[in-house]
């Protein structure tokens, strides 16, 4: 079975170029994402072998983790390092550091007249009727107001020069700024998008005067209309700058000092790949990169079994990623949802949600008595209590634990030591006993409250955006994922679950084998009313070209590039766009009625409302070039009949509700091994099944099948 992940991402310049297509059909590819717990790795050899590994995170420098797991893994695989010729890579760095509010001291030049642009915002509010909120694109600055420095320029939505940069202003101000000991600088002028002319001018005296800071263009980082969110995205990347150009430079580095090829790819926010070199300049592509790649991971193990259109459950130990899927294709978030933390971040990104709940979670009673689960983790350290590390906070973890789903021996195939008695103790002093209740009582409703929150988050990105859940599979990812999906499912009626080979390494794979794609945007101002086609001919032409270029520069042939083209449109007077897919084929007028079409579809979908009878305006206009990449091929694993019991090694006692309406009951499981399982295997729920890297969970009434690659799937049972 092939299975192709279908990605995008933002343009990168020629020169930074990927190995030679040519040449991949024969490489050894390693995928490592890094977790806020564990650094998930496999490792894919072309002779159709994987091999995978988990360890546990450095927070202080992930690269320490990432080089300390790729020798565990090729220790493991009996490879050398130096036969590894890509290596893709998911990070959490530069989220952490917008998170956080840790990125570095950077100094902006914009326009005279714009300084305030970034405290003014949108002049939303959180919270509308309070008059002493405390508004945290303000609290937490992303350049103060002393580093926002003016200059004299001035550029109309046309791109012609009203006034002239004053080159000498821009002297002053950089030498300021170096004064001062920003550790970069973003240059955001208005209308840069239609002329970079004045902002390209600015870099070459920035590189003349203070040569070593780190340099934020917004016409190289977000060149689009909307200067509220264009600056904010200018002045995110250079926040991130610094620290995530270092981090991955010292990665490069240690990648290179072990035989590792050099040529790192990074995943996007879009879900895909741009150079390390481009990743450095541009980092603030990478806000939820690791995150994305759980969805493509999960798309692919979903058509791969025969079920294209998925829900993705991606859970970690510090939080859990949610994705919807319909027909396996990524959908982009709106311009309004595209933010990280409380910035706006004007960048493609992937419609993926992120909350606080994951097998860290700690489990406590507020101060009004409430009980809550997350969204606050014990992480990789301490970790839960049953880790024996130091943590004495009740986690969910330490919930399963108590409820018989987690055995002492099924954490990394035993190479961690757990703790059941320390489980208890958590839990009994930190909720059982302030509640008065029982421990299982009390542990069942950590894992209760967790679930809900998950579900309640699958239900906002699927029935509250118009996609039925029961017309979905949940693809259970994630070294969690399994433990919780079984419930979820039944809570949601989707009516089956895929459990992946390896659910703990969904995202490492969903880095291996990404079509290559190039999305070139530009702004082009028509309405399907009186549409100008020659413009709009023109833009497609040159962005089809540029996307062409950059594909050709990285060794594909035309027999492996495709292009596809997309629209933001609205109707004229609204304020916002929705992206929809433009076809092929000459432009003209029956074209962009096409995509008026399409428009009037996907606001029907999207708000329940649709108004053919009106114009619609095409905003930006965007060409995506697709280089096409060989497919990975999964392994199949051995053919069985239906019984499973050569894959049985034990029973315990679990937890568990017999039936919808009752108590949950001790029960007496059945406890399978997941490398035992053979193709066409069934188990009956209630059920256990332990790998390496997860350990899943099969309800009472709920029937477990394996398919020819080894995901488990999870029905209703019939009988």
């Amino acid at each position: 079975m092939y299975i192709r992940f279908v990605v995008q991402h933002k343009a990168v310049l020629p020169s930074q170029q990927f190995a030679p297509a040519s040449d991949w059909k024969s490489m050894k590819r390693l995928g490592v994402d890094v977790g806020g717990t564990f650094t998930d790795l496999v490792l894919w050899d072309d002779d159709g072998t994987i091999t995978v590994h988990k360890t546990p995170s450095t927070s202080d420098d992930p690269s320490v983790g990432t080089m300390d797991g790729i020798s565990e893994l090729a220790r493991k695989a009996e490879a050398d390092p130096a036969s590894i010729e890509m290596f893709f890579h998911g990070t959490t760095v530069a989220t952490n550091i917008v998170l956080e509010h840790n990125g570095d001291d950077v100094g902006m030049i914009t326009t005279e007249g714009f300084r305030d642009l970034l405290h003014i915002a949108r002049k939303k509010r959180p919270l509308n009727y309070s008059n002493y909120q405390e508004l945290p694109w303000q609290k937490w600055q992303l350049v103060p107001r002393r580093n926002r420095r003016t200059v004299s320029e001035r550029i109309d939505a046309s791109g012609a020069v009203l006034t002239g940069l004053d080159e000498d202003a821009v002297r002053q101000e950089v030498r300021l700024l170096r004064e001062r000991g920003v550790a970069a600088i973003a240059v955001a002028f208005l209308h840069a998008y239609r002329n970079p002319t004045h902002e390209l001018r600015v870099k070459e005296i920035i590189q003349e005067e203070y040569p070593e800071v780190f340099i934020s263009l917004s016409s190289e980082v977000a060149s689009q209309y909307r200067e509220y969110e264009r600056f904010s995205t200018t002045a995110l990347n250079a926040f991130v700058g610094p620290k995530t150009s270092n981090y991955i430079a010292r990665l490069v580095e240690k990648a290179s000092e072990a035989g590792i090829s050099d040529d790192v790819h990074l995943m996007t926010s879009a879900g895909g790949l741009v150079t390390a070199r481009s990743a450095r300049e541009t980092p603030v592509l990478l806000l939820t990169s690791g995150v994305v790649a759980g969805l493509i991971g999960g798309c692919a193990i979903g058509e791969a079994s025969g079920y294209p259109s998925v829900i993705t459950l991606d859970v970690g130990g510090t939080s859990a990623d949610v994705g919807v899927a319909p027909n396996g294709r990524l959908r982009m978030k709106h311009l309004l949802d595209t933010r990280i933390g409380d910035y706006h971040a004007m960048v493609p990104m992937a419609e993926v949600d992120t909350i606080g709940a994951g097998g860290g979670s700690i489990a406590s009673i507020d101060e009004g008595g409430m009980f809550r689960v997350g969204p606050r983790s014990a992480g990789a350290v301490p970790g839960p209590a049953c880790f024996g590390k130091g943590g004495t906070e009740p986690t969910s973890t330490d919930a399963m634990v108590v409820l018989g789903w987690l055995r002492e021996k099924s954490f990394l195939s035993g190479t961690m030591t757990v703790r059941p008695e320390l489980a208890a103790a958590a839990i009994c002093e930190h909720i059982a006993e302030p509640l008065e209740t029982s421990l299982e009582k009390a542990a069942m409703g950590i894992f209760t409250v967790l679930a809900h929150s998950m579900t309640e988050a699958i239900s906002l990105h699927s029935v509250r955006k118009g996609y039925d859940p029961r017309d979905f599979s949940l693809v259970a990812e994630g070294g969690a994922g399994p433990l919780f999906a079984w419930h979820i499912a039944k809570q949601l009626n989707i009516p089956r679950v895929i459990v992946p080979m390896h659910p703990g390494i969904t995202s490492a794979v969903g880095l291996l084998a990404t079509d290559i794609r190039y999305e070139v945007p530009t702004t082009a101002w028509t309405s399907s009313d009186d549409a100008d086609i020659e413009l709009l001919a023109r833009e497609i032409d040159q962005l089809s070209t540029q996307a062409e270029k950059q594909l050709q520069a990285d060794g594909f042939s035309d027999e492996q590039v495709s292009l596809e083209r997309s629209v933001d449109c609205r109707y004229v007077g609204q304020g916002y766009e929705l992206r929809v897919q433009a076809p092929s084929g000459p432009i003209d007028t029956e074209w962009v009625q096409k995509v008026a079409q399409a428009f009037h579809e996907l606001h029907g979908r999207m708000y329940s409302q649709r108004f053919d009878d009106k114009a619609v305006q095409l905003v930006n206009v965007r060409v995506t070039g697709i280089g096409a990449v060989p497919q990975i091929k999964l392994p199949e694993i051995a053919v069985g009949g239906t019984d499973a019991s050569e894959a049985l090694v034990t029973t315990t006692q679990m937890l568990i509700w017999t039936d919808d309406a009752g108590d949950p009951e001790w029960v007496d499981a059945p406890v399978y091994s997941r490398q035992l399982l053979k193709a066409g295997n069934e188990i009956e729920g209630p059920a256990i099944v332990e790998q390496f890297d997860s350990t899943t969970v099969i309800g009472t009434e709920q029937r477990a099948s394996v398919d020819s690659l080894g995901h488990i799937i999870i029905e209703r049972s019939t009988s």
